[in-house]
């Protein structure tokens, strides 16, 4: 997932929670139509919107985390973003082996929403596969970024996920600080072959 599909699909959901239409994210963040002042005043509006929700939530995103990968022994965060497209959930992403699961969890509750997918990495489109690929070659997790990050920007997360940018690989966490919306770029530390052989 790139970091601007990670923003698009905030700044869609709350787009799109705003105005009560439903859209398809491509279409929605497809922008090119719109001048420039439009789309950043739509976009300053949207992103005030994700953080005036985000702010009266009572799940952090590192316990929606936990609970998604508690639905299936030993799996890991691939990725989590947070949805404000009616109550506001975070979707989280987990994967163990050749299977990945999608769960929405209520941001309030804590609880399960909707209908679990799931699929195989076989269906996953490159960049994806990629990217979940190689979290096997890092020797850190997401809800580690994610601590580190909430520290460095001294705010709450509410998105993340493994990104490739500039031919590196980075944990990229989106945190919210005092009404901004911060970006926290780590570069995660790989496995050596001495980690690996001790496995």
């Amino acid at each position: 997932m790139s970091m601007k599909h990670l923003f698009a699909l905030i700044v869609c959901s709350a787009t799109i929670a705003a105005t009560g239409a439903t859209a398809d994210v491509q279409d929605s963040a497809n922008t090119e139509s719109r001048s420039p002042s439009t789309q950043s005043d739509a976009e300053a509006a949207a992103i005030q919107r994700v953080l005036s929700e985000f702010r009266t939530t009572r799940v952090p995103l590192s316990r929606a985390m936990a609970i998604a990968e508690r639905l299936h022994d030993g799996s890991k965060t691939a990725d989590v973003n947070f949805e404000i497209d009616g109550p506001p959930v975070y979707r989280v992403r987990t994967i163990r082996n050749e299977r990945v699961w999608e769960n929405a969890i209520d941001a309030n509750t804590g609880s399960i929403t909707g209908k679990e997918m799931t699929s195989s990495l076989k269906e996953l489109d490159r960049e994806d596969l990629a990217n979940i690929l190689a979290l096997k070659w890092i020797k850190q997790e997401l809800s580690d970024a994610v601590q580190i990050a909430e520290r460095a920007a001294a705010g709450s997360a509410l998105a993340g996920g493994l990104i490739r940018q500039d031919g590196r690989l980075n944990f990229v966490i989106l945190v919210a600080t005092e009404g901004h919306l911060k970006e926290v770029t780590l570069e995660p530390p790989k496995v050596t072959k001495q980690d690996s052989s001790r496995h």
